[in-house]
């Protein structure tokens, strides 16, 4: 299935799932403390997502000082700012969802699914996951390029 009826089918979805979230917990609990607990559920998920975001920083700078591609740091980055857009939108479902994006073994269970799908890219950067072993690939970088007809011969 392609990406763009997923998200039209989520985009209609989770509203609908935080309404009727909204309407059950409000009439168990009353409109008042429905009110402070999404407030409080905000409030603590931003808070664990400002300490797992400085988490990520120093696994980024560590990675980076080694001279190595911080290449999970920067997929990590990524899933907390998808948790930090979870907790800005009110609702018990999204709170939820966005906790799942914090805790790091759900985390690394989101982006093992990503990577086994193929290549994840961000602005530029790539990162696959390679199941080959011992292969004869050499890296680099093409800094320039000219094209047969323009070779000395």
């Amino acid at each position: 299935m392609r990406p763009l009826p997923i998200f039209a089918v989520l985009f209609l979805l989770i509203p609908v799932i935080e309404i009727w979230l909204l309407i059950k917990v409000g009439g168990a609990l009353g409109v008042l403390p429905t009110i402070l607990l999404l407030i409080l559920a905000g409030m603590l998920g931003m808070a664990l997502l400002r300490h797992q975001g400085f988490a990520t920083l120093a696994r980024f700078q560590r990675s980076m000082n080694e001279g190595q591609v911080p290449a999970q740091a920067m997929l990590d980055g990524v899933v907390l700012l998808v948790a930090g857009v979870l907790f800005m939108i009110p609702g018990f479902f999204s709170d939820i969802l966005g906790l799942l994006c914090l805790f790091p073994p759900t985390r690394y269970l989101l982006l093992k699914v990503l990577l086994k799908r193929g290549t994840v890219s961000v602005q530029g950067f790539q990162y696959t996951q390679s199941t080959r072993q011992g292969s004869n690939d050499i890296e680099g970088e093409v800094v320039s390029r000219k094209d047969n007809d323009q070779l000395p011969r």
